[in-house]
C-alpha cells in the first residue's frame, strides 16, 4: 500500500492515535414499552369484560331468584288459601251433620234437654226465631206424645268460605205419637242451613224450609 493510500484510509490525529469509524446510534426501547403497553390494556379489556359479564350474570341471577321466590311465595298464600278453605268447608259440613239431628231427636217427655241443645248451636236470627216460637212448640210436642228418633243424616256444603257456609241437610227419623199409637212411622227432615263461624265454633243462623217437627198422621 502507498502512503497516500494510508493517508486516506487511516485518519491521523495530533497525538498520532488512530480515530475509529463512530458506532452507530443505539435505537430507543420502545417496541418492548409498546408491546408491555398493548399487552396491559388487553388484559384491562379482558379483565372489564370479565367483571361486566360477572356482572351481569349476578343480576341476571338475582332477577331469575326474584321471579321465582315472587311465583312462590304466590303459589304459597293460593295454596294456603285452598287449605283453609278445605278446612273451613270440612268444619262447617261436620257441623251441620252434627246439628241435623240436633234438630230432629226429641222426645216429648224430655223437652228440655232437646231446647237447650238446638239453642246451644244456634246464632242470630235463627236462635231468636226458635226460642220465640219454643213455648208454642213444647205444647204441640206434648199434647201430641211426639217421639222422634234419627235413623240416618246425608249432608252437604252448597256454598262456603272461610267465615259462612250453606248445608244441604236431608234427615231420616222415625216418629211416634198418639196419632200412632205409639208405633213408629218413618219420616224425613230436609232443610238448608245457614252456618256462620262466630267465637271459634260454627254455628246456625239460618234454617230455610224445614219440615217441622209435628205429630206423625
Amino acid at each position: 500500500m502507498s502512503s497516500d493510500e494510508k493517508d486516506r484510509t487511516e485518519p491521523v490525529t495530533d497525538s498520532g492515535a488512530t480515530i475509529a469509524d463512530p458506532a452507530p446510534a443505539a435505537t430507543p426501547a420502545t417496541e418492548p414499552a409498546a408491546t408491555e403497553s398493548a399487552g396491559a390494556a388487553d388484559r384491562a379489556d379482558s379483565w372489564l369484560r370479565g367483571r361486566t359479564g360477572a356482572v351481569a350474570a349476578r343480576v341476571g341471577v338475582a332477577a331469575v331468584l326474584c321471579a321465582s321466590l315472587a311465583t312462590s311465595v304466590v303459589f304459597f298464600v293460593q295454596n294456603q288459601h285452598s287449605k283453609d278453605l278445605l278446612r273451613a268447608q270440612e268444619q262447617a259440613r261436620a257441623a251441620a251433620c252434627e246439628y241435623g239431628p240436633v234438630l230432629a231427636d226429641y222426645d216429648s217427655k224430655n223437652l228440655d234437654a232437646y231446647f237447650k241443645a238446638v239453642l246451644d248451636g244456634s246464632t242470630g236470627d235463627w236462635s231468636k226465631q226458635f226460642e220465640s216460637t219454643s213455648a208454642e212448640l213444647r205444647e204441640v210436642l206434648t199434647q201430641g206424645e211426639v217421639t222422634s228418633e234419627v235413623t240416618d243424616t246425608q249432608c252437604a256444603i252448597r256454598t262456603a268460605d272461610e267465615d259462612s257456609a250453606e248445608a244441604i241437610v236431608v234427615i231420616r227419623q222415625t216418629i211416634s205419637s198418639l196419632g200412632t199409637q205409639h208405633k213408629p212411622r218413618p219420616g224425613q227432615l230436609s232443610m238448608v242451613l245457614g252456618l256462620r263461624y262466630d267465637g271459634g265454633r260454627w254455628l246456625v243462623e239460618k234454617v230455610n224450609s224445614p219440615t217441622p217437627p209435628t205429630q206423625a198422621q
